[in-house]
Formats: structure tokens, sequence, C-alpha cells
């Protein structure tokens, strides 16, 4: 089922209100647009077969005409040699077809009023087409500005991310390095404390040696001194 019952829906129709209502706005402008080329195709359809019935009718009535002529000569012709009844029988015809030339001419008439309303019609549906296809493309042109804003905010959002990320993984490795620093020093400071112990434990050894020696050595000069005295 369409989105118009007739066609003077289309023409009576808020295309920006029944757009901008959609759940999808772009849809509902293709389907709508669709309609009214369908739409605009059996008038125009209608029309050209009013128009052609027209010209069809306007031979009949040329023709009736014609006939109609022909009768009224005929009864000239008729009064002229005497014969009254002839030309009250050509007079008979005459009237026939006048007639049935008005009967035609009235149908003609309801014809030329269905083709300028179908030519009325057909303008206000082309306005309401073009606007809706004006709708429909401005549509379209904000879909794409918009999905293309979300492509580069997208890109610019990964970009960000991705730059946060490679100068956190610049900051941890600048820490490794510090701490790195300051494990090499603590490590050098280290061995350089043990040696200087241990230095310090060989020198006191030493000076223990060394002061039992003097000891030992003064214990046996003392002796010696007394003898010489």
């Amino acid at each position: 089922m369409g989105i118009f019952s007739r066609m003077g829906d289309i023409i009576n129709s808020n295309l920006n209100a029944m757009i901008d209502k959609a759940e999808n706005p772009e849809k509902i402008a293709r389907l709508i647009i669709q309609e009214m080329e369908d739409t605009l195709v059996e008038v125009r359809t209608d029309a050209a077969r009013n128009i052609a019935e027209r010209k069809e009718l306007s031979r009949k009535v040329e023709a009736y005409t014609t006939k109609a002529n022909e009768w009224a000569e005929k009864a000239e012709l008729a009064i002229n040699k005497d014969r009254e009844d002839l030309a009250r029988g050509a007079l008979q015809a005459k009237q026939q077809s006048e007639a049935m030339a008005e009967v035609v001419e009235r149908e003609i008439e309801i014809l030329d009023e269905a083709v300028a309303k179908a030519d009325a019609d057909l303008g206000k549906l082309q306005s309401k087409l073009d606007e809706a296809r004006a709708k429909h493309k401005s549509l379209m042109m904000r879909t794409n500005v918009a999905q293309n804003q979300i492509k580069m905010r997208t890109k610019m959002t990964d970009y960000r991310v991705e730059d946060a990320l490679a100068r956190y993984e610049r900051m941890e490795r600048k820490v490794d390095r510090l701490e790195a620093e300051v494990e090499a020093f603590d490590l050098g400071s280290g061995e350089s404390l043990e040696s200087q112990f241990a230095q310090m434990e060989a020198d006191e050894a030493i000076e223990g040696e060394l002061a039992a020696l003097k000891a030992s050595l003064g214990k046996a000069a003392k002796p010696a001194k007394k003898k010489a005295n």
C-alpha cells in the first residue's frame, strides 16, 4: 500500500513534516519520490489518453457536421424538385446529425475539463515532486556530512588514543631508564662500600698482627737491655 491513497493527498500533503517525523527520513523521502513519480506517469498517461480521445471526438463532430450539411443540401434539392416528402426526410436526418454532433461536443467539453484539471494537477504534482527531491537531496547531503564528521572524529579519537599510548610508553621507557640508572648507581655504591669494609677489616687484621708483633718484640728486647747495663 502506498503512502498516499489518492493524488489529492499528495498535493495537499506537508512533505517536510512527513519526512522530518519519519524514523528513517531518507528512506521515506525516497518512497515519497517514487510514489510521486509513479503518480505523475499515471496522470500523464490519463491526460494523453483524454487528449487522444478528444481528437477522435472532434473528428466525429466534424463528420456529423459534414453529414448535417449534406442533408441540408439534399433537402434543398428535394424542394427544388418538388419533393417535399424527401425534403422532410432529409431535414429529419440533418437534425439527427446535428443532435449527435451536440452530444459529442458535450463529451468534448467534459474531456476538456478533465484535461485542464489534469494539467493543473500535473503542475502541482511536479511542484511537490521537486520539493521532495530537494528535501531528499538535502537529507543526503546532511547524511554524508554527518558520516564524514563521524569518520573524521573517529580517526581523530583513534589518533589521540594512539598518541596518548605512545606518550605513555615513552614515559614508561624513560622511567625504566631512570630506575635502571638508580639501580646501577646503587649497585656500584654497594660494591665500593663492601670494598671499603673489606679493606677496613683487612687493615684491622694487619694492625692487630702488627700490634702483636710489636708486643712480642718489645718483650724480647727488654731482657737484652738489662744485660747490657
